[in-house]
């Protein structure tokens, strides 16, 4: 029996098409920008005919626009942390070691998002102005939340987000200035594991949050230095 058995429905064969599509796709999008790639690089990576690229997407822009909403897709699920986390020590925490696996898993469609970005998002401007809007503004509101009951230092839910994105998504856009960096080589599975836990420290501490994993034996830390204001 093969190790890894051909799909046999046609439902599973169209999956599995898709599949290697898109990561071919996130792949030449990545390396060659937009305007670089073509559906033949595309189609070559991905080891299939052309015309099976134009059967599930007929356009590169629709093939492209699919790439980019897919991490964005991965993004906001990393995000539901901040939905049901007890404060921002979880939820926060949870956030940056989901956003860290994502740059790790997927440097190819990080890039591509940046790349698409700083040309002004011209194929999914629409994208920004409507799904990323609104799920900055529900996580804005998370956040002033955990303000107003004195959770964390009053900092701009915006500008506090903008920080996560940049660090988190920084190990996947500059990978190989990382590598280089690291002598060469890939991190490890202990060196991602410390860089986890150092962005979480550094950024907790420095919106006033203790990190539960720093407290003392109950869980709890004395908070009221940093939670007393002047009458």
């Amino acid at each position: 029996m093969p190790a890894h058995p051909r799909p046999n429905s046609k439902k599973e064969r169209r999956q599995e098409s898709e599949k290697l599509i898109l990561a071919a796709a996130e792949k030449v999008f990545s390396e060659a920008g937009f305007g670089g790639a073509t559906m033949q690089l595309i189609a070559d990576m991905a080891g299939l005919p052309k015309a099976n690229l134009h059967y599930y997407f007929p356009t590169k822009e629709a093939l492209y626009r699919q790439v980019v909403e897919n991490i964005f897709q991965i993004w906001l699920k990393a995000a539901d942390v901040f939905d049901d986390a007890d404060g921002p020590a979880e939820g926060i925490g949870a956030y940056i070691d989901a956003k860290m696996e994502i740059s790790r898993r997927h440097p190819a469609g990080s890039k591509v998002w940046a790349s698409e970005v700083m040309h002004r998002a011209p194929v999914i401007q629409d994208y920004l102005e409507t799904t990323l809007l609104q799920w900055t503004a529900g996580r804005a509101a998370i956040i002033n939340r955990w303000i107003s009951e004195g959770r964390m230092d009053p900092v701009d839910p915006d500008h506090l987000l903008y920080l996560l994105w940049a660090t988190t998504q920084h190990y996947a856009d500059f990978g190989h200035q990382i590598e280089t960096l690291n002598g060469g080589q890939p991190l490890s599975d202990a060196q991602w594991d410390a860089a986890k836990e150092n962005t979480k420290r550094i950024i907790l501490k420095g919106i006033g949050v203790v990190d539960p994993a720093d407290s003392g034996p109950s869980g709890q830390a004395d908070l009221g230095s940093r939670t007393s204001r002047p009458e």
